[in-house]
């Protein structure tokens, strides 16, 4: 009885704060993000999402915001598929025991994405008016079941959301689903070194879609460049799938990887790598004639907006402007994917917004960009923002209003 008044009196502060966080936040998305946030640490939960039902357009409810798990980008469900979509439907709060035997469960996400749903609360996220979504609380890490105090701190929860979405507003940002170019599954990587054996990415699941910006934060050692090097066919998987257009490489032989990298990948590193006895046009074209079918010298240089440094020696050109050339590089393969490591940390503000701004670009004509960086600014230029502890992936971001490269300030 006294742990059961205890818990019902923490769950009645995190209440108080989810309302402070939802009426003095500048940005209601953020508070959002960090109220479930919030309630899934209080309950001991692995995962969080919050879904909105699209009952304007085509009747299916989307992933707007997760914590942990797995990532959901590019899914949806139909109104009454899964526990979520029969929430949506009736207007429901569930407990759900054991959600793999539950005959509503939409078993696809898991089969899609690796992450395993035991047991879960959702509630339905009600407006004045209807049903707008609902929020589901996942799989508590203590092996324990939900009772009735954490339903209730989830409805709070969607209650207050759904006063502050009504009072504030909110796009809930329906967004297309894109294909898939490169998915990777329970991957893992270690390292030995005699008797030393040092694990590094300890069963990462994720989808790489096309066109879009990822940026990958975490603080050093969590495994961001390793995983940026095996998605770039430059180091290999110790276990797990790596899948690039639907073709397995995962345990590829080095012929087939090296195609991979010259026909697939472009590369940006924090080094700009140009070779020092060769003009910007000729860096770019002993890259260019290693691959069929690139681009001129004289049109990726254009992109870059530096053709009038085709001339001109690395030495002879600024940090930005030979980054500039290395991005051009990356670009002249005509490449599905970019890969850029660090790119901007040897600029300064000035120049790293220059850069920046060229990636934007890229972006734009449909390039897919992947990013690894220590600066948490150049995360709202993203799509969606990979957070890695640990070498594992923590949280996932979706950003609905991707910033310009010319609004970021650090």
């Amino acid at each position: 009885m006294e742990n059961d008044l205890k818990k019902r009196a923490d769950y009645t502060q995190v209440i108080w704060e989810i309302t402070q966080q939802l009426r003095e936040a500048d940005s209601l998305e953020e508070a959002l993000k960090a109220s479930l946030a919030l309630v899934v640490k209080t309950i001991g939960a692995q995962a969080g999402t919050i879904w909105f039902y699209n009952s304007q357009d085509d009747g299916r409810i989307y992933p707007s915001f997760w914590i942990g798990g797995a990532s959901l980008t590019g899914f949806s469900l139909a109104l009454g598929e899964g526990i979520a979509g029969a929430v949506v439907e009736s207007g429901l709060a569930t407990i759900v025991k054991d959600c793999q035997s539950d005959p509503r469960w939409a078993g696809r996400i898991d089969d899609e994405t690796g992450f395993v749903t035991r047991s879960m609360v959702c509630v339905p996220l009600r407006n004045k008016y209807e049903v707008i979504g609902c929020i589901q609380i996942i799989n508590k890490t203590d092996g324990t079941l939900y009772d009735d105090a954490d339903v209730e701190l989830c409805e709070n929860l969607a209650m207050l959301t759904a006063i502050a979405i009504d009072d504030r507003g909110l796009n809930m940002g329906f967004t297309k689903e894109r294909p898939v170019i490169l998915s990777l599954r329970n991957a893992v990587k270690t390292y030995v070194n005699g008797e030393i054996t040092t694990p590094v990415l300890k069963g990462v699941n994720l989808d790489i879609r096309e066109g879009e910006f990822l940026v990958i934060l975490g603080e050093s050692g969590c495994g961001k460049s390793t995983l940026l090097n095996i998605i770039g066919g430059m180091d290999s998987l110790t276990s797990g799938t790596m899948l690039f257009e639907g073709k397995d490489y995962s345990h590829a032989d080095e012929k087939t990887m090296t195609q991979y990298r010259r026909n697939s990948i472009g590369f940006v590193f924090q080094s700009y790598n140009l070779m020092p006895t060769l003009t910007a046009e000729e860096n770019l074209n002993f890259i260019g004639e290693l691959c069929p079918n690139s681009l001129s010298a004289e049109e990726v240089l254009s992109c870059v907006e530096l053709l009038d440094k085709r001339g001109s020696y690395p030495a002879q050109m600024s940090g930005g402007q030979q980054q500039r050339v290395s991005i051009a590089r990356a670009l002249i393969k005509k490449p599905k994917v970019i890969l850029a490591d660090e790119p901007t940390a040897a600029l300064d503000y000035e120049t790293s917004v220059e850069v920046l701004s060229v990636f934007e670009d890229v972006v734009r004509r449909g390039t897919t960009l992947l990013m690894v960086t220590h600066n948490e600014e150049i995360a709202k230029m993203a799509n969606r923002i990979i957070r890695m502890k640990g070498g594992v992936i923590a949280e996932v971001d979706i950003n609905r209003h991707p910033a310009a490269a010319k609004e970021l300030v650090w």
